[in-house]
């Protein structure tokens, strides 16, 4: 019971009075307090009161108007998502909610639902507009196809390194394969370009007229560039490679952007230097034909 107030300076602090210790730790010896009654008898507590230890909240919370709950649990070997879609799991086989009681999952697995809705928009929109742009700068809906091949080559690298880091699929991971499908397009735009070139310059001196002389050309193009593809590679592998080893703070979110873009480049530049060009003579080829 507060029975009055203490001033210090600005600060004001209720004084509180009740049961000692000893009392308040033993209900047995509390329902032996005596009470004055007003004909001036005194009783003991229990017989005015039921006594009883009761486990209840630390404090009263409410959300959209009604009183809320929190369980909060911390994952360590399952993923958010994977986690949460066993707890769905089991809460519907085996919890009986009452009547007007809800249940939501929040925390971590919301914010995960809300930028994977986002991504959803944003990685098909990202993949068209370097179709658009490779369109534009190539005017062959064909070559802008070919060099797009490079994007799923690179992610069988980044989910290979995702599998031997054990890291979980999450929205910095995805972040990190945005980024790597831009750096997959540049380098088909740089091989796409030094092909061209070789049959373009041999189409002007009228050396491409048969298959052998396609081959010739593409083996010409892609052995000769095969020092820049490496550098502009090897430049942005290496430059990530830290970051796989950096600790502190932010640094798990860092190595899980890092990573699939590290995998991917390595898959990536197999990709361009042996399957590109076989791609590319096949395509040329039938054009050829």
């Amino acid at each position: 019971m507060t029975v009055s107030h203490t001033i210090e300076g600005r600060e004001r602090y209720a004084i509180n009075l009740r049961y000692a210790r000893s009392f308040r730790d033993n209900p047995d010896a509390l329902e032996r307090v005596l009470v004055p009654t007003p004909g001036g008898a005194q009783i003991p507590i229990s017989q005015l009161a039921d006594i009883e230890f009761v486990t209840g909240p630390p404090m009263l919370r409410n959300e959209d108007g009604q009183l809320v709950s929190f369980v909060f649990v911390d994952v360590n070997e399952l993923g958010i998502v994977d986690y949460v879609n066993l707890a769905q799991q089991i809460v519907n086989e085996k919890a009986n909610i009452p009547q007007g009681v809800r249940i939501s999952w929040a925390g971590q697995f919301k914010y995960f639902e809300r930028a994977k809705a986002k991504l959803m928009v944003l990685a098909p929109l990202t993949l068209l507009i370097i179709f658009l742009l490779l369109y534009i700068n190539h005017g062959s809906i064909a070559e802008a196809l070919i060099i797009l091949l490079a994007i799923p080559f690179s992610l069988t690298g980044a989910m290979w390194i995702l599998h031997f880091l054990e890291y979980n699929l999450s929205i910095a991971v995805w972040v990190g394969m945005i980024a790597l499908a831009g750096l997959a397009a540049e380098m088909g735009v740089l091989m796409m370009l030094y092909l061209g070139l070789s049959c373009e310059q041999r189409k002007a001196e009228n050396r491409l007229k048969t298959a052998a002389d396609l081959s010739e050309a593409i083996v010409a193009g892609a052995s000769q560039r095969i020092r820049p593809m490496l550098m502009t590679s090897l430049a942005s592998f290496i430059g990530l490679l830290p970051i796989l080893w950096s600790t502190g703070a932010g640094a798990d979110v860092m190595k899980r952007i890092a990573a699939p873009m590290v995998g991917g480049i390595a898959s990536a530049l197999i990709m361009v230097l042996i399957v590109f060009p076989a791609v590319y003579s096949y395509w040329k080829g039938g054009r050829l034909r």
